[in-house]
């Protein structure tokens, strides 16, 4: 009977617990759709979105992350625990799965006939014949990944809330309290937006949060294992090549821009370090094999008893296995890759690395900058400082 006893006292442990982990927020949810971009950018913008949920006092709902597979003509959402742990947000601010917010408190406290879409204002439809002049609509999910991703979790809109002029920079106004008197959490318990509710590139005041955002146990031992398993024992220098075709393309809008994606990483929010220039979106070779062996040699000589011995690559496209081994045969360092395309591991594995050399424009290294900035890890970018013509114009290993 002691033993009965014992299994209905843990199994009553369990409801309360449970119950208690999905108390209904009184002072309100946030919800939105990571929709612009691949991870590098949605990352930015969950920064953004974290520090808003923050300033209204809402509990901000996780979102899956929105993934594009190769061949599939509709985006995959990938739960947001399954790349990085809960709790230590929540040593920031109150969050919660949007499985659970759906599971467990969604018919309570946002019931179907009750939800509303959030755009700055009207977001015309792909098919024509939806758009009404006389009933302007945020057309919420219409399009890929919109469309999916509400539909991952059965949510469809029976109306449409116009917020502009309010905006999300909850650190150089009063905005957050116009939220809050604009939208009460009693009328409106879940603000849920069309789009991201934060900026990009992520504001210089909400890159601290990286910190809360620590992988799950399963990447995190991924990464140890590839380091400490396939990697020679010694230092080893991380590597972001983005070279693809895509990019390519991307990189002809420098000669338009004062800033692009993530630049602001190393030419300041405001360009005070600098202008951008084509090399800092799309290095030669040749500048990527003398800012790495120039590293290598800086690092021998400043920390001489943990020399560099390997070399990861993380890249979209062309990984330049062969070129940078070739270059770094003589100096006995060898060149690494996963076996596998996974991206996130990828992330892990560079945030872990002794030195980091990223891509100053993308999205996908700034968020490993960050990750480093938290535990004083060395970063680099490619090609910045840019070379002066002077130097330029010598034959050199070095820059």
């Amino acid at each position: 009977m002691q033993w009965i006893k014992l299994l209905i006292y843990l199994i009553s442990s369990l409801i309360l617990k449970t119950n208690a982990q999905f108390e209904r927020d009184p002072n309100g949810y946030i919800a939105y759709c990571p929709c612009m971009g691949r991870f590098g950018n949605q990352a930015d913008h969950f920064l953004g979105s974290l520090a808003f949920a923050r300033a209204l006092n809402r509990t901000l709902i996780l979102p899956p992350w929105v993934e594009y597979r190769k061949g599939e003509l509709r985006s995959r959402q990938v739960p947001f625990d399954t790349y990085f742990e809960v709790e230590p947000l929540q040593e920031f601010h109150r969050v919660i799965l949007m499985s659970d917010f759906m599971s467990h408190l969604a018919d309570e406290v946002w019931p179907a006939s009750e939800r509303v879409s959030f755009c700055y204002m009207e977001r015309k439809s792909l098919q024509q014949e939806k758009n009404d002049p006389n009933a302007p609509n945020c057309h919420a999910k219409d399009g890929n990944p919109f469309g999916p991703f509400w539909d991952t979790y059965n949510i469809d809109f029976v109306a449409s809330e116009f917020y502009g002029p309010l905006h999300f920079d909850v650190h150089h106004s009063a905005i957050a309290t116009k939220w809050q008197q604009s939208y009460t959490a009693d009328k409106w318990p879940v603000l849920a937006f069309t789009g991201a509710p934060a900026s990009f590139p992520v504001q210089l005041e909400n890159r601290v949060l990286q910190k809360y955002l620590k992988w799950s146990p399963r990447y995190r031992e991924a990464a140890r294992e590839f380091i400490r398993n396939v990697l020679p024992r010694g230092a080893f220098v991380g590597l972001h090549l983005r070279n693809g075709i895509d990019w390519v393309r991307a990189c002809e809008h420098i000669k338009d821009s004062q800033q692009l994606f993530a630049s602001p990483q190393c030419l300041g929010y405001k360009n005070e370090r600098g202008e951008l220039y084509t090399e800092l979106c799309m290095p030669t070779k040749e500048a990527i094999v003398r800012q790495l062996k120039r590293i290598i040699k800086n690092v021998r000589q400043s920390q001489p008893k943990n020399e560099v011995k390997s070399v990861f690559v993380a890249s979209d496209a062309n990984h330049m296995i062969s070129e940078l081994s070739n270059a770094l045969s003589r100096m006995d360092i060898s060149v690494h890759k996963l076996p596998e395309d996974d991206p996130y591991l990828d992330l892990a594995i560079l945030g872990q690395s002794n030195h980091f050399i990223g891509n100053c424009i993308s999205s996908y290294s700034a968020f490993v900058k960050r990750e480093r900035d938290t535990h004083g890890f060395p970063s680099y970018f490619w090609s910045f400082p840019k070379e002066k013509e002077r130097q330029q114009s010598k034959p050199h290993e070095e820059l």
